[in-house]
């Protein structure tokens, strides 16, 4: 199959003569992925190896900014159509022009990509008809007002209606329908081992300095360290941030960092029954849940300390906060500092609300998905024991861990949420809007917060155009559910990179680890 793959790229003009002309380039990732069709699977690690192959039709710069991509502009014509121009001169990599028609294929595509364990549709349910003004013209129409329709379109890849119409996901994994507009050329995926691509000379955009990219999948922290310090890798993520100072204390490499899209939070269980995994100090289940009591939330929030979570366990490799966008981001709020750690004062709202002695808790975490999670978790155990919450943790697996806690199994979890719209639409709306299957409002919100007032302002916000005016609105309804305590806010982590001298790297917010990001030093 490799040779077959490899064969196939240089039939269609890969250039592996140009690329073995130019410098290299090795990388180690954690994440393995669990396709490359491009809209199979709304995960992170596979939208941004799709990154290299498929662009977008708008880009999103290192800190999320919005960029033009294969879309030159936009515009809203109304407050139901958007009008985008594209780019001209733009071919395929098999030297096919990109044209309106393609975009309109995508847009009936990705929400529909047969078995996709996580739709595109997200991003595309609010589109009701796409129209093809010309060759580089196109329009998209709404039901009702949509002011985020360039931030939606930047989260998926084009793909092209001449290789995809009749391709299944398999004829994407096995590089018969890789033929994309991106910087790079698909080459071979190994699952479980490496995907290998080549620069494109025909890009758009400018050729990229890499003639040859590697990308290795190693799961293991230590394993990506053992190869960047052989010299076998020039770039690895998820640098442990235990090795941070080892690694910054090495003249041959150096870390990369910037502060992550990605909130850490802890849900309780807001349902009116009897939560399973809380009970009295002699091990009866308690007939009340104690977190529907907003004293109790204010207690658990307050019992975190989070500058120590920040210092001790995060190895300074976060930033603490009191709300779900990070710091001086669309919809941040200085009107929300982290909680102050106020142990006393966690036991006194305890009392106040009926639990002078407390009461018995276990939360629940993974072990292999967030930075530190187990230990996150453990020190959560601590924190909310001092306050009179006798808490025991049970660290699962992330498979495990996501199917109990989507099926409300747990009392208390640990997770984490990545904004890769950069705006409060997307937790807010994700997170906190009371569940609805139908709408697919709430659809990460395990904890099933629900507040009608809230609810209206996550859809007032999304059906107000102007900029300014809409973050207003989505800064009310986070005052609104931070003061609720729908979730508790622990920390944003800081993403981190390590790198051989020689090369550098410029940090995303988003977690991705793109070639693209890497240059030859000077």
């Amino acid at each position: 199959m490799r040779r077959l793959l490899l064969a196939c790229a240089l039939l269609s003009g890969i250039g592996l003569q140009d690329a073995a002309a130019q410098p290299n380039l090795r990388i180690a990732v954690e994440a393995e992925i669990t396709s490359v069709d491009p809209h199979f699977h709304n995960l992170a690690p596979n939208k941004a190896v799709s990154a290299h192959f498929f662009d977008a039709l708008i880009l999103q710069d290192p800190e999320q900014r919005l960029l033009p991509g294969l879309a030159v502009s936009w515009r809203a014509i109304d407050d139901t159509t958007w009008e985008f121009k594209l780019r001209e001169g733009v071919t395929w990599h098999d030297g096919s022009p990109f044209t309106a028609d393609d975009v309109a294929f995508t847009i009936g595509r990705a929400p529909s990509v047969p078995n996709s364990p996580s739709s595109f549709g997200l991003y595309i349910r609010q589109i009701a008809e796409t129209t093809v003004v010309d060759a580089h013209t196109i329009r998209f129409r709404s039901a009702s007002a949509f002011p985020l329709m360039p931030v939606y379109l930047s989260t998926f890849g084009i793909v092209s209606r001449k290789h995809g119409a009749s391709a299944t996901t398999a004829d994407y994994n096995e590089g018969r329908a890789m033929i994309g507009t991106g910087p790079y050329r698909f080459v071979s995926w190994t699952r479980g081992d490496n995907i290998v691509m080549t620069r494109n000379p025909t890009y758009w955009g400018g050729v990229q300095p890499w003639g040859t990219v590697t990308m290795r999948f190693v799961r293991s922290p230590a394993s990506r360290v053992a190869a960047l310090l052989a010299g076998d890798v020039d770039v690895i993520d998820a640098l442990p941030t235990a090795d941070i100072q080892r690694i910054e204390r090495n003249t041959r490499f150096q870390v990369s960092r910037a502060i992550s899209n990605r909130n850490m939070y802890v849900f309780v269980d807001h349902l009116e029954r009897q939560s399973p995994f809380v009970a009295d100090r002699q091990g009866r289940p308690l007939p009340v849940n104690p977190f529907r009591d907003l004293r109790v939330r204010r207690a658990v929030s307050m019992a975190i300390n989070r500058d120590a979570m920040v210092s001790r366990v995060m190895d300074g490799a976060a930033e603490a906060t009191g709300q779900v966008m990070p710091r001086n981001w669309f919809g941040w709020t200085p009107t929300l500092p982290p909680p102050t750690f106020d142990v006393d004062g966690a036991k006194r709202l305890l009392a106040e609300a009926g639990y002078p002695d407390g009461f018995n808790l276990t939360i629940h975490c993974s072990n292999n998905r967030y930075v530190n999670d187990e230990r996150i978790c453990q020190a959560l155990g601590q924190m909310l024991t001092r306050a009179g919450i006798q808490t025991q943790v049970q660290a699962l697996p992330f498979a495990v861990w996501i199917t109990g806690a989507s099926r409300q199994d747990y009392s208390m979890i640990f997770g984490g949420w990545g904004i890769d719209t950069a705006e409060p639409s997307s937790p807010l709306g994700s997170l906190l809007a009371t569940y609805d299957r139908a709408t697919g409002q709430g659809a990460s919100n395990r904890s099933r917060y629900s507040n009608p007032a809230l609810d209206r302002m996550v859809a007032e916000g999304l059906a107000t155009m102007d900029d300014a005016a809409r973050q207003q609105v989505f800064i009310r309804a986070t005052e609104l559910a931070m003061n609720d305590v729908g979730l508790v806010p622990l920390h944003h982590q800081v993403n981190l990179w390590a790198v051989r001298r020689g090369v550098t790297h410029a940090a995303r917010a988003d977690e991705w680890t793109l070639a693209m990001s890497v240059t030859p030093a000077n």
